[in-house]
């Protein structure tokens, strides 16, 4: 081939191929564009580990926390290969139209999911969101009408799908067929982790433009719990343990078995032991969700005893053949008559990633699960194809742990029908998918997006 021909046809191929892909062996465009909204404690450890997969270039940052966005400009310059301090910026709408980012991490706390995720990829970037996608269920549908009409690849942070001994678990004992038919399936989580006491309000810090970290919530009296971290203490801008917790145990089952939409929903519980504390999210908690073939069973306290001590966060799949454990640390598998039990732990990959060993509040054995789930969003990404976790799978999954919390609310079961994200015959129910919004911030609708 001549000269001429070569280059004609070599940016012939780059113009067929989206920005990102390999064009030749081992030869890539520029490095893609990242940038991060929320630099808190999970902002931090999802872009360090996206930093470790792929050599990109982090271009900005986004907090309402002047403090918490310098520290972290620092530690994303002294861990990209560049050595460039991303720009810093306060209003995130600044952030997309100055920088133009590719790719866009959304890890604000729950209330501001779902803005910053359809306004990135109304601008044109592929986007990864941090579970529940949402804090009501409207919110989800417009997240998801707005990836598909903008063509974007999203992620949600339902790691599980990504954790490497669950998918050698699910490998071994589920595909394979070992577990046999399963007809019930428990989630659960015993950790004491409901905030308690009664911490006086205060000024917010000097750091903390708290008028846009409540943005479209309801505002409540800045205290000690709300920032950093604490915020999970309140309805007003999360879900509770079943939007924290339920939810990453409900997608791994939902993933294991291939389960779609619950049919029914149905929770109770409350406030129950610890009445004294100002958190309004439940202490004790149960949830039935009905897939039709089998009932999937949630179970939270945060006082007590875990059942078992070595699964007090994880899942257990009751199978015709065997009864298959599940955490984020480890698995069991317990045949059903001859055989032997079999066990499975965490791959922690410290020796291949040593900087995870001094990493500042990062749960080392979830660094794998994060980088296999940044590496399955990159693929898509490069592939135009959809996601392990992909955004319609996080809107499921979150929809059924907000169904939970409003059926303990209203004290009944409810009956869901995706096709219209409607309860029928449940005007009350139906009126309590979509939250108001407040501080003249607007709702998204599914509308926008038809």
């Amino acid at each position: 081939m001549d000269r001429r021909r070569f280059v004609t046809s070599l940016a012939a191929g780059l113009a067929a191929v989206p920005f990102g892909h390999y064009v030749l062996a081992g030869v890539r465009r520029a490095p893609r564009r990242v940038a991060l909204i929320g630099c808190g404690w999970y902002g931090k450890a999802d872009l360090l580990r996206l930093l470790q997969v792929e050599d990109v270039d982090v271009v900005s940052l986004c907090d309402v926390d002047s403090k918490l966005l310098d520290e972290a400009q620092g530690i994303v310059a002294s861990r990209q290969k560049s050595g460039a301090r991303p720009e810093g910026f306060v209003d995130y709408h600044q952030l997309l139209s100055k920088t133009s980012p590719e790719l866009v991490l959304v890890d604000t706390p729950d209330h501001w999911h779902a803005l910053p995720m359809i306004d990135a990829v109304k601008s044109g970037a592929d986007v990864w969101v941090q579970k529940p996608i949402g804090v009501d269920v409207i919110e989800g549908q417009a997240m998801v009408a707005a990836a598909r009409k903008f063509g974007r690849v999203v992620q949600v942070g339902t790691q599980r799908r990504s954790t490497p001994h669950l998918i050698d678990a699910k490998r071994r004992f589920v595909d394979s067929g070992r577990l046999g038919r399963v007809a019930h399936a428990e989630v659960y989580c015993y950790y004491h982790m409901r905030a308690k006491g009664n911490p006086p309000d205060i000024a917010p810090p000097e750091s903390l433009d708290y008028e846009r970290w409540v943005g479209p919530a309801a505002k409540r009296p800045f205290d000690a719990w709300i920032h950093p971290r604490g915020w999970r203490a309140y309805m007003e801008y999360g879900n509770g343990i079943v939007g924290d917790m339920c939810i990453h145990m409900l997608d791994m089952v939902r993933w294991m078995l291939d389960l779609g939409w619950p049919k029914r929903v149905d929770s109770v519980g409350g406030i129950l032991v610890d009445t004294e504390s100002k958190s309004n999210i439940t202490d004790t908690q149960t949830a039935t969700f009905d897939f039709d073939e089998l009932s999937v069973v949630w179970q939270h306290r945060t006082w007590g005893a875990p059942v078992d001590p070595e699964y007090p966060w994880g899942a257990t799949l009751y199978g015709e053949k065997g009864t298959l454990r599940l955490s984020v640390d480890r698995w069991d598998f317990r045949p059903q008559g001859p055989g032997e039990p079999e066990h499975g732990d965490v791959v922690m990959e410290l020796d291949q990633y040593p900087v995870d060993r001094d990493e500042k509040d990062l749960e080392r054995h979830v660094a794998p699960a994060i980088r296999g789930h940044m590496k399955d969003w990159l693929a898509a990404i490069d592939a135009r194809s959809k996601p392990v976790a992909d955004i319609e799978q996080g809107h499921i999954s979150t929809t059924a742990c907000l169904l939970a919390n409003l059926s303990q609310q209203l004290g009944r079961s409810l009956a869901f029908d995706p096709a219209t994200h409607t309860i029928p015959g449940d005007d009350q129910a139906t009126a309590l998918l979509r939250r108001p919004y407040h501080n003249g911030y607007r709702h998204p609708d599914p509308s926008d997006f038809a």
